[in-house]
């Protein structure tokens, strides 16, 4: 993996916010807003591994979502390459230079277009190829992916799942794009395929020079891959810091005890911090102070009555922690 020291920003979110409106059930009576997204901040450096990771409905995939240009952020901005992609998203340059891979496989698939149709789908709407220079093209990115370039003429039906998830990856690189997002992509997989998508994903980081925001919920698995990760919990960042420094020194209880969570490998020490207890509060009704201190043994008095901001512990390492 690269070392991001030397690498430019390619991606800057700036305290961006997502808040869905109420709405009526079927009873008539209104659930109120929820905050699915608090004001996220964090950078991505161009051609690395950016790891998000948190417990389900922390808000990673609204984020991702956010980022790709599926939902409109309510507050906050997001730049990409310098530029506020808010005045570009529906452009075709910016559209084509962020692109995502989601977590099944299969119903991201249209199942009535065949698979060179498929990957091929980006290269007509941005009018990228055609004729003869499309079906090279196409064959190209399915040897690339690993699958075989004779059977664009197959439905998503035909494939196992792995191979469904290389049709994805294949579509998601037809317009050469410089970010790629993927979203939770070999949860949704047999254990024996994952490292082969996981492996593809990571020779496409090295030989192409690609930038992935990577999430997920193993933590072994974003340890493994990621070269800079972000902590995220009901709809807040709560640390973030280079894989090494946040898997070996963990800073904010959170983090701590959801690495304490995480089921030991065959020969690893597992830490003396008490493992996470109790269930993430509801986002309809988030607690005041700070979102963790129902959950934490060591809140305090100030914890529970004033939120805390993402503060630097040192140049690469930062935590939302007042006891930190």
């Amino acid at each position: 993996m690269n070392g991001p020291n030397e690498l430019a920003e390619i991606l800057s979110v700036e305290g961006i916010e997502k808040t869905f409106p109420p709405r009526r059930g079927l009873l008539g009576a209104a659930a109120p807003a929820v905050r699915a997204v608090r004001g996220v901040t964090f950078s991505v450096e161009e051609g690395t591994i950016f790891g998000l990771v948190g417990e389900s409905g922390c808000g990673k995939t609204t984020l991702a979502r956010m980022i790709a240009g599926i939902e409109r952020p309510s507050g906050g901005r997001i730049l990409f390459s310098g530029v506020d992609i808010r005045t570009h998203v529906l452009r075709g340059t910016r559209r084509r230079a962020i692109q995502m891979i989601f977590q099944d496989p299969y119903s991201s698939l249209n199942p009535r277009m065949r698979t060179g149709e498929i990957i091929g789908e980006a290269l007509a709407i941005h009018r990228l190829a055609r004729g003869e220079a499309r079906r090279r093209r196409i064959a190209s990115l399915a040897e690339q992916v690993g699958l075989n370039p004779e059977d664009q003429g197959r439905y998503p039906h035909e494939y196992s799942g792995g191979q469904r998830q290389r049709i994805g990856i294949a579509r998601a690189l037809a317009s050469s794009p410089k970010l790629i997002i993927a979203d939770e992509p070999v949860s949704a997989l047999d254990v024996s395929i994952r490292s082969q998508i996981i492996n593809l994903l990571l020779d496409l980081n090295e030989d192409l020079g690609l930038t992935f925001l990577f999430i997920s919920h193993d933590l072994h698995l974003v340890e493994h891959i990621s070269d800079r990760v972000a902590v995220m919990y009901l709809g807040k960042i709560v640390e973030t810091a280079d894989r090494r420094s946040l898997f070996e020194s963990p800073r904010h209880p959170y983090t701590v005890s959801l690495l304490a969570c995480r089921p030991a490998l065959p020969g690893a020490r597992r830490g003396d911090a008490p493992p996470l207890a109790g269930e993430s509060p509801s986002p309809f009704h988030p607690p005041a102070g700070c979102s963790f201190h129902p959950r934490c043994s060591r809140a305090e008095d100030r914890c529970r009555q004033e939120e805390p901001e993402l503060r630097p512990i040192d140049d690469r390492h930062h935590s939302a922690c007042h006891l930190v």
